[in-house]
């Protein structure tokens, strides 16, 4: 499958990749900065999201986007991850380390992560919901969970809008037949972490002060896996940065552009 996406600019790749309560809308704020800077801007909607049907069969989301820079013809590309994102662009950046020249990642995940009690009961009461098929009631959970204080009416209703269209979607669609192939060690968190010494990227992790802990401490733990990273905590944010205050997010990804390899 290849996922939905727009491309747009001249110049070094950067890849855009959604949170798991969003989609490719996300970045808009983003987009046409990134381009005006002499960037060839990619982003994408992961299946079940967007524009991209849900799957009906074993996948894995770093699978589809490596298979959409190829066909592309990108070679190497700067990654943007928020959240989930942020882990499908560690799980790329760990597979083919060649390939990726930069790592931005906004409040991210990663596998094998031990949900702490915030974030379990978070996922325990959507579930609740969604087997109620309180849709709406889900909905507004991953509202008040996942945007920081800063967030104003438009940009709720705009995260409202994305994170309906995927329950709908993935719901319609049923769960895969199977579970996602499996990779070994890496399910666990282990051989991911010690996949990721190979990472040879300059990497920018961010979290942010009204986040869930979980998030905040896997932010702060990603220096200590990678051989060139660096965290910084934004005492306004919470888990969608780039939405909440997103003129000062585009500006710090720009400042962590400039020194960027000019490939791609």
């Amino acid at each position: 499958m290849t996922l939905s996406h727009d491309v747009a600019g001249d110049g070094p790749a950067v890849l855009l990749l959604h949170s798991g309560v969003c989609d490719r809308r996300m970045w808009d704020p983003q987009w046409p900065a990134l381009i005006a800077a002499g960037r060839r801007v990619i982003r994408c909607d992961l299946r079940g999201f967007g524009d991209t049907p849900a799957a009906t069969h074993p996948y894995r989301d770093a699978d589809d986007v490596l298979d959409l820079i190829d066909s592309l013809g990108v070679e190497t590309t700067v990654l943007v991850g928020s959240s989930y994102g942020g882990e499908v662009a560690l799980e790329i950046a760990a597979r083919s380390p060649e390939r990726i020249t930069g790592l931005a990642l906004l409040c991210p995940a990663v596998p094998g992560h031990e949900p702490g009690p915030e974030l379990e009961g978070f996922a325990h009461r959507e579930d609740e919901l969604l087997e109620a098929g309180d849709i709406d009631g889900a909905v507004e959970l991953n509202l008040g969970t996942w945007i920081g204080p800063d967030a104003d009416d438009t940009t709720r209703q705009k995260v409202r809008a994305m994170q309906r269209h995927a329950f709908d979607v993935q719901l319609a669609a049923g769960a895969p037949d199977e579970d996602a192939p499996d990779e070994g060690d890496e399910a666990d968190g282990t051989g991911f972490e010690t996949a990721l010494a190979a990472v040879k990227a300059r990497c920018l992790v961010v979290s942010g002060a009204h986040d869930l802990q979980d998030f905040r401490r896997i932010a702060a733990r990603i220096p200590e896996l990678l051989p060139d990273a660096r965290h910084l905590e934004l005492d306004w944010a919470g888990h969608l940065p780039s939405l909440e205050r997103p003129d000062e997010t585009t500006a710090l990804l720009l400042r962590f552009l400039e020194d960027m390899p000019a490939a791609g």
